[in-house]
């Protein structure tokens, strides 16, 4: 009996052995870039310090679902994904490489897994040197990240910075980003990098809705009294509340969704 019993606790082991080695293991995808896409509940006091401040790659896990992903099949050969927000409020493509934070991500990322490259915001602050990074230097810094990035056998995308709410004409929302948007679309050309433009992406999603609908729900423009962080209320035209937040996760996903295998480029 006793002889049965380890029989039978080695063949469980064999099959759970051969179940966990014949499983892929999960693709991660990683997100670098500024406050925008930022995971702000990674903040001790989120709820009662920030919320309802949300960057879209907050809540950009949640659409990695085993359905969902099957319309990722071309894509990603897992059927599990792990979203590992990098991202960092104030951080430009120099500054974010200086702190030492693309060293963490460098450091595991490993075969297969997707880089999220969007950057721009804090890149364009002339009045902000500890930022500021020019055309030129921009479009280094990217190509660093992608080059960087296939090194490890990894898959970088490239995103044009996400839309500001203004400027608003004639009930159309603009772009407020200048000729960094362009840069990466320079960028993704010249090396062949997939890319999302976003800028333009948002900013035809939130004429759609117009500019007052959008300033309420998806924008930090906030009433007093309303949330605990934010007593006095708050004007922000740049990061999102939660809507606004889901709104261009999804953007992002639904694009993601449109790419061939990232291997063909």
């Amino acid at each position: 009996m006793k002889h049965y019993k380890i029989i039978t606790a080695v063949i469980a082991t064999g099959f759970a052995l051969m179940s966990f080695i014949g499983k892929p293991k999960p693709v991660k995808v990683y997100l670098i870039g500024d406050s925008t896409v930022a995971d702000y509940t990674l903040e001790e006091g989120y709820m009662q310090k920030r919320y309802p401040l949300t960057g879209w790659g907050q809540v950009f896990q949640p659409f990695f679902q085993k359905d969902s992903l099957k319309k990722l099949s071309r894509l990603i050969k897992s059927d599990s994904v792990l979203v590992v927000d990098k991202a960092k409020g104030g951080r430009s493509t120099r500054s974010f490489f200086e702190e030492g934070r693309w060293k963490e991500v460098l450091g595991t990322l490993q075969k297969n897994d997707l880089v999220l490259i969007q950057f721009g915001h804090n890149d364009a602050a002339k009045d902000k040197p500890e930022r500021y990074v020019d055309i030129p230097g921009y479009k280094d810094f990217l190509k660093m990240y992608v080059n960087e990035t296939r090194a490890k056998g990894a898959f970088p995308v490239l995103i044009t910075p996400v839309t500001r709410n203004y400027p608003w004409k004639d009930g159309k929302l603009g772009s407020a980003h200048g000729e960094y948007p362009q840069a990466v679309k320079d960028v993704a050309k010249s090396l062949h990098v997939p890319l999302i433009d976003l800028t333009t992406l948002s900013a035809d999603f939130f004429t759609t809705k117009g500019q007052e609908y959008v300033s309420k729900n998806y924008f930090m423009n906030l009433d007093s009294a309303k949330y605990e962080a934010y007593p006095k209320g708050q004007k922000d035209n740049t990061h999102f509340q939660p809507e606004g937040a889901k709104v261009i996760a999804g953007l992002v996903f639904g694009e993601l969704k449109k790419f061939k295998n990232l291997s063909d480029f």
